[in-house]
This record gives C-alpha cells, sequence and structure tokens, in this order.
C-alpha cells in the first residue's frame, strides 16, 4: 500500500505502509513522547543499509514539538499508529542535514551524547570541508541523495505520563525539579542505596548547570542558582566517600571550596578522601581546618589524626623495607 503524506505529491515524502499498527491515529500534541526503531537505505540497487537502531539495541526517543534537527523524521513519525511499520522515501531536499545527524546518533548508540534542543545542524560546510569520520556519510553528505526510512513506532506517552529528561524541559521545570530530585536522592541515601542517590543528585546538578548557561556569570540569579549547588555537591561527595570513589569525591569538594573556603562538610569529607589515598599531608590538613572551624569535631579529628600517623608510619616502614630489599638485590 502506497500513500503520500499529504495531497501535494510536491512535498517530497512518498509513504508505503508495511504494517498497519494499532488503533486510530494519534494526535500528537507538543510533549508527546515517541519511541521508534529506525532503519536508513538507499535507493541503489543492492539497498544498502546505512543506519538500524535495531543493531543498537534501542529505540529512538523523539519529543514531539521539540525541534528535533532532522523535522522531516517528525513530520513523518506523526502520521503513524503504535506499532506501525512503514517506510518513507524522503527526497534529498528534505534531509540534507542527515549525514550529520546520523554522526549524532552512531555516537549516543556507543555511549555518546546527542544534543536534542538544537534544531539547525551548524558547521555544515565545515563538515563537508573535514569529514564526519564515516565514509558513508561523508560520501552522502558530498553528494546528496534521497533516502528511505523504515519506522516502526514502538511506544506513544503524551505529556503527563513520563518523566522527562532535563533536556526535554522548560527552564520552569528544571527549577522545579531540583528540590524533588534532592528528595529521591536522600530518601535513596537512607535506604544506603548510594550510587542510585548520586545519580539523583548528578541529575539535579545536571538542570542547575543548564539554568545557569542561560545567566551572566555573577549576576544575581546566576548567583543563586551557583549556591543551590552546594548541597548538592556535598551529598554526591559524601555517596562517593561510601562508594570509595575518592578522586571523585577530592573533584566535587574541590568545587565546593573553591565557592566557600571554609565549608566544614567538604573540608572534612576530602580530608577522609585524601587519607584513603595515601595523601596524608594534605589529609592532615583539611582535619585540622575542619577542627578549627567547628569545635564539635576536636574529638573526633583527634583520633583521625591518630589513624593518620599511625598509618603513615606504617606505609612509611612498609617503603623503607621496600627500597631496602631492592638495594639489598642491587
Amino acid at each position: 500500500m502506497t500513500m503520500f503524506i499529504d495531497e501535494n505529491t510536491e512535498c517530497g515524502i512518498k509513504k508505503k505502509l508495511l504494517y498497519a499498527g494499532d488503533g486510530e491515529l494519534p494526535d500528537f500534541p507538543d510533549g508527546t513522547k515517541v519511541k521508534f526503531h529506525y532503519k536508513t537505505v538507499k535507493l541503489d540497487d543492492a539497498r544498502t543499509v546505512l543506519d538500524d537502531s535495531k543493531k543498537y539495541g534501542k529505540p529512538m526517543e523523539l519529543i514531539i514539538g521539540k525541534q528535533f534537527k532532522l523535522e522531516v523524521w517528525e513530520k513523518c513519525i506523526k502520521t503513524m499508529r503504535l506499532n506501525e511499520v512503514a517506510q518513507y522515501t524522503v527526497d534529498k531536499s528534505l534531509i540534507g542535514v542527515y549525514p550529520v545527524v546520523a554522526k549524532s546518533l552512531r555516537e549516543f548508540a556507543s555511549g555518546g551524547k546527542i544534543e536534542h534542543e538544537k534544531k539547525h545542524c551548524c558547521g555544515l560546510a565545515q563538515f563537508q570541508n573535514s569529514g564526519l569520520g564515516h565514509s558513508d556519510l561523508d560520501e552522502l553528505l558530498q553528494n546528496p541523495q534521497p533516502l528511505d526510512f523504515i519506522f516502526e513506532v514502538t511506544e506513544i506517552d503524551y505529556p503527563g505520563e513520563y518523566k522527562k529528561e532535563s533536556w526535554a524541559m522548560n527552564e520552569q521545570e528544571k527549577m522545579d525539579s531540583v528540590p524533588s530530585l534532592q528528595a529521591e536522592g536522600n530518601q535513596l541515601y537512607k535506604q544506603k542505596k548510594y550510587c542510585k542517590a548520586a545519580e539523583k543528585y548528578a541529575e539535579a546538578l545536571g538542570c542547575l548547570e543548564q539554568l545557569a548557561l542561560k545567566e551572566k556569570p555573577g549576576d544575581t540569579e546566576w548567583r543563586r542558582l551557583d549556591a543551590m549547588k552546594i548541597p548538592l555537591l556535598l551529598n554526591y561527595a559524601q555517596c562517593k566517600l561510601l562508594l570509595k570513589d575518592y578522586y571523585q569525591v577530592i573533584e566535587h569538594t574541590n568545587t565546593v571550596l573553591d565557592k566557600d573556603s571554609d565549608n566544614v562538610k567538604a573540608l572534612f569529607r576530602r580530608a577522609k578522601a585524601h587519607f584513603a589515598c595515601w595523601n596524608f599531608e594534605d589529609a592532615k590538613k583539611d582535619f585540622t581546618r575542619a577542627a578549627e572551624l567547628d569545635k564539635t569535631l576536636s574529638g573526633v579529628v583527634k583520633k583521625e589524626l591518630k589513624i593518620l600517623e599511625e598509618t603513615k608510619k606504617e606505609k612509611d616502614l612498609e617503603e623503607k623495607t621496600r627500597l631496602q630489599g631492592l638495594f639489598e638485590k642491587m
């Protein structure tokens, strides 16, 4: 069964229904999330397959109205029912940016990141000169041609039926999500699910980072957002400390102390991480400073410093014995 998406056959898109799907055609209001598999096929005699999402093991996700770089894909998807499979032959004039989009999708499938909010692919001319790092996409970039896209819609979720990822949120939604993500992280921490708790804190930090990018550094709103990061960074560092990811602890407490040099929690947690990494002098310095700022820590810090000195002596003795043995062999 072959049909055109709209009555104007000059639109450059021809649809061939392969499987009818289920139910009525959805309305697809803005914010609808559609999961679908895609296969990109050249119109040559060999029907060369350029990309196939099923080989990546996961479907593509598209949020209607979020200005996906390849606009024609959204137009095609909005003509499909749940579980429908259809083939779209698309004129080359509508898919000039496909090679650049395909590059991003391949990198995303390999564990990288893909930008969802940008409508246009900037630097197309640059890629034409430098290449995309994929010979098949480079050839398509230099010699545009019509392509077949085979789509299979696997899931349709309407706005409010799913939890949005940060890239799909507007500014207010990102701001509103921060306290709830922090609360989720706190609950997971109480349950000793430190890895999942860290993920929630990181997600909240990501929302704040995205919001701060829209502000001028140093302005009132930027400073407010920057201050909101501190408790999240401290919570994230505590999770990483318990997970024995000590270098992450040092990195994130450094960030806090760059903003607030006398933050006791950051000093104490960094001291513990330095100690675990055998950075004894740095650990001693942080422990001592934390006790100076908060006298209630004096007893705890005294015990930590005693353990530190004993561990340092043992470490020095081990190193001395190792070097002595090495010299004897020589």
